[in-house]
């Protein structure tokens, strides 16, 4: 950030009193200019025992696979993020269902908020943002192709949820790592 834009005056990186982490701050009018983590809302959708999978029309991971997903809107609720992707990227309709995955991705300032759903009926297609709208079952998950670590690690998650009989909440830090994707570190 170079420039205020409340006044467009330049900006300065320094600690604003009263704070303990660098801002850029408007030399004219004081005012700080917050920076915050990006929430990513997306779901599993569910029908019978496959979900619904989007092959990426976009970059980043153009080609590959992932749950519908994607920045959360000013003035929208996790819920209706959520739904509103699905029907953006898939157009499916779903009920949004019980909070399932929460991953803190610091090194890129985000945070993906992952809910189960369920599909409310069969007719799906390919969103602007899609190559393809697929349901799979588990045998068919091409998980050499899934684009992000948040989606494999949740989607690892609910198949052994769902051969337990039990679906848990699952949260975690997802890394950088040197010469591998990532690495996810499990918090209680």
């Amino acid at each position: 950030m170079k420039f205020c834009s409340n006044c467009g005056a330049p900006v300065a990186r320094k600690v604003p009193s009263g704070d303990t982490l660098p801002r850029y701050v408007c030399d004219a009018c004081n005012t700080i200019h917050y920076q915050n983590p990006r929430i990513i809302v997306g779901c599993i959708p569910e029908w019978d025992d496959k979900i619904l999978l989007c092959r990426r029309a976009i970059e980043p991971r153009y080609g590959l696979w992932t749950v519908p997903a994607g920045f959360m809107e000013n003035g929208e609720t996790t819920f209706q993020g959520a739904a509103r992707e699905t029907l953006e990227e898939a157009n499916a309709r779903v009920e949004i269902g019980p909070l399932y995955a929460m991953y803190n991705i610091p090194h890129i300032n985000q945070v993906y908020v992952l809910f189960r759903a369920r599909l409310s009926d069969m007719d799906f297609s390919a969103g602007a943002e899609t190559l393809e709208a697929r349901l799979f079952s588990e045998a068919e998950i091409p998980w050499d192709q899934i684009a992000f670590a948040t989606v494999r690690n949740t989607l690892k998650h609910y198949y052994a949820d769902r051969m337990n009989g039990e679906y848990k909440f699952h949260m975690g830090t997802i890394e950088p790592v040197s010469g591998q994707r990532s690495a996810v570190s499990h918090e209680p």
